[in-house]
This record gives structure tokens, C-alpha cells and sequence, in this order.
């Protein structure tokens, strides 16, 4: 049992080579373990409730084995992007290509809305500009590493490629508007004048077992904080998916009603979920015939403009401020739904 627990340290490439192998056999044997259990309980398997306890004994082990891979791999690539080493990149960046390297390295950086507060006063004390870092508060909820694997594991390679593409648009998009806008005045006045700080890189020396405690280190945190709402998002998903008549939904987020992005953004805003507990909804309202682009606009809307990371914000952001954020990442939102219906 040492040697076992030792191997991550003594033997990283046989550890992860063991433990890759294991994940994708674990992976492919998921569904008919589902179709098993579902056949060894006393209901029948094409009904309402058997196909309701099918899609949550099948999607929970899925969703949570996909978490947890994609987190370990981005935890260890995460020890390459400290906050300081973040902020060294952005800091006099131009217009534009800021924007664009802001978001780009919102994916694959571990910060999320809950982060939103000190992100933005250490980008700000940086002397990053104001709409360089909105492009990256944008991109690292909206866009990060999590939604885009359940994305690619749930609906295929086409719809996580055009969802990176219009969500780092957005985050590009809606950071460069903010940043013409010249809304500096409006960031509060405690954060505006506080002295700016200059961190530097330092040197890197970590080992290939260092960056495997890294990975397990992020899979103790976000897998184990986020694990309650995948499990409470595969479980409203399963009754979506069992109970609610196909007609219903079909009328209520059907590309045909013009109406249906827009009222899935308003849902959205209100709700508190990240995309691990999202996306099983996601997939059941699809399965409902949901139209892609609708949904996609709620699930946006869910994770990048929350109503408690505007509760966040709002100690750093004049109302003005935060109100413009909300309506330039809206629209982009309300587009990238129209789009994806129009094209999917």
C-alpha cells in the first residue's frame, strides 16, 4: 500500500500512464453498468421513472469522472499560470491584442466569479487596463476548461469548437467595448486610488511530481466544491429528461419562438451554478428539444453574469459600471444564441 501511495512521487509517467488507462476503461464501462443497474431494479427500463434513473446513474459517474480528469490535467497546467505571473502578462498590453491574450488565458487559468474581487484589484494594483481585464473576467468562468470538456464529452468536437469561438468573441468583444468606453471613473474610489504594485515572475523549478500535487491539490478543491451542484444538476436534469413533455419544451426554447433566447438570459442571470452543474441540464433539455442556441444563451448567462458575482463586483464597480458589463456580455450573449440557432 506505500508503494502505491508513494508512486505519484517515486514514479510520475508510470502513475500517469496507470491512471489515464484506468480513467478511459472506467469511462467506457459506465454506460452499460447504467443499463445493468437500471435492468436489476423493479421498474420497467423505457418508462418515465427507469429512463429518469437511467440518465442520473449514467451521467453522474460521467460528469464526475470527466470533472475530475479535466481538473487534474488543468491543475497541473495551472502551476504555470500563477495570479502574479498572470497579471505580468497583461500588464501594458495594448488594446486588442490585450483583449485577446486576456482571454485566451482565461481558459486555461484556475480563476473563476467567486475569484472576481481580488482578481480585479490585483489587475488593477498591476496597472493592467480596464478592459483587458474585463475580457479575462469574462473568459475564465465562461469559457474555461470544465464547460469546454462536458461539452466536447456531452454533444461532440462542433459544438465545444463553436462555443470556444463565440465565447472567447464575447469575452474579446465585450472587454474592448468596455475598455473604449473609458469607464475608469466609475471603478470605486478605494480601488481607483490604490498604489500600484509590480509583480514579478519567479523562478520555476517545480518537478513533474510537483505539478501531480498541483493536479491533485485542484481536484480536492473544485472537485469537492463543486460536486453537490453536479450532483443536484444530473438530478433536476434526470426529471427534465423523464417527466417534462417534449411538446412543452419544444414550444417554451424552440428556435421558431424569437423570444426564447432572451427569456432563457433573464432565467439565467438569477441562478448561481458553474458549468459542471449546468450542463447536465443542459443535455436534458436538448433531449426535450430545446433548441441548441437557447439553451447555450442560458447557460451562459448562468455562469458568466450570476446575479452574486454582480453582488461580488459591485464592492469594486460603480453601479454605471457594472450595469454597462451586464449589458455588453448580455447582447453578446443574446447573439451567440441566435447564432447557434440559426446554424445548428
Amino acid at each position: 500500500m506505500n508503494a502505491i501511495l508513494a508512486l505519484p512521487r517515486l514514479r510520475p509517467r508510470a502513475f500517469i500512464a496507470t491512471t489515464v488507462a484506468l480513467w478511459f476503461a472506467t469511462y467506457l464501462a459506465l454506460s452499460p453498468l447504467a443499463d445493468a443497474l437500471v435492468g436489476a431494479l423493479p421498474v420497467a427500463p423505457k418508462s418515465r421513472l427507469g429512463e429518469t434513473i437511467r440518465f442520473f446513474l449514467y451521467d453522474t459517474p460521467k460528469v464526475l469522472l470527466l470533472l475530475t480528469g479535466v481538473v487534474m490535467v488543468m491543475g497541473m497546467v495551472n502551476s504555470y499560470f500563477t495570479p502574479e505571473q498572470t497579471r505580468v502578462m497583461l500588464a501594458g498590453r495594448a488594446e486588442g491584442v490585450g483583449n485577446v491574450m486576456a482571454a485566451l488565458l482565461g481558459i486555461v487559468t484556475p480563476f473563476c466569479s467567486c475569484s472576481a474581487v481580488p482578481l480585479f484589484i490585483g489587475f488593477v494594483q498591476a496597472g493592467v487596463p480596464l478592459g483587458i481585464t474585463f475580457s479575462f473576467l469574462i473568459s475564465a468562468p465562461m469559457v474555461n476548461e470544465v464547460a469546454l470538456t462536458l461539452l466536447f464529452g456531452l454533444f461532440g468536437f462542433k459544438v465545444a469548437a463553436l462555443y470556444l469561438g463565440l465565447g472567447l468573441s464575447i469575452a474579446i468583444v465585450s472587454g474592448w467595448v468596455i475598455g473604449r468606453a473609458r469607464m475608469e471613473a466609475h471603478l470605486e474610489d478605494w480601488v481607483r486610488n490604490m498604489p500600484k504594485a509590480h509583480a514579478a515572475v519567479g523562478d520555476d523549478r517545480l518537478t513533474l511530481a510537483d505539478r501531480l500535487e498541483a493536479g491533485f491539490a485542484s481536484v480536492r478543491e473544485i472537485v469537492g466544491k463543486v460536486w453537490p451542484y453536479v450532483v443536484v444538476g444530473i438530478a433536476l436534469g434526470a426529471l427534465i429528461h423523464g417527466y417534462v413533455p417534449e411538446a412543452f419544451m419544444a414550444k417554451l426554447m424552440g428556435r421558431d419562438a424569437w423570444w426564447s433566447v432572451p427569456l432563457s438570459v433573464l432565467i439565467g442571470v438569477p441562478m448561481y451554478a458553474n458549468a459542471a452543474g449546468i450542463i447536465p441540464i443542459v443535455e436534458a433539455l436538448l433531449s426535450k428539444g430545446a433548441a441548441l442556441g437557447t439553451v447555450l444563451a442560458f447557460m451562459m448567462s448562468v455562469i458568466a453574469l450570476s446575479l452574486p458575482e454582480m453582488i461580488i463586483l459591485r464592492k469594486v464597480l460603480k453601479p454605471r459600471l457594472i450595469a454597462t458589463f451586464v449589458g455588453v456580455v448580455a447582447g453578446g450573449i443574446l447573439i451567440v444564441g441566435y447564432v447557434f440557432n440559426a446554424v445548428l
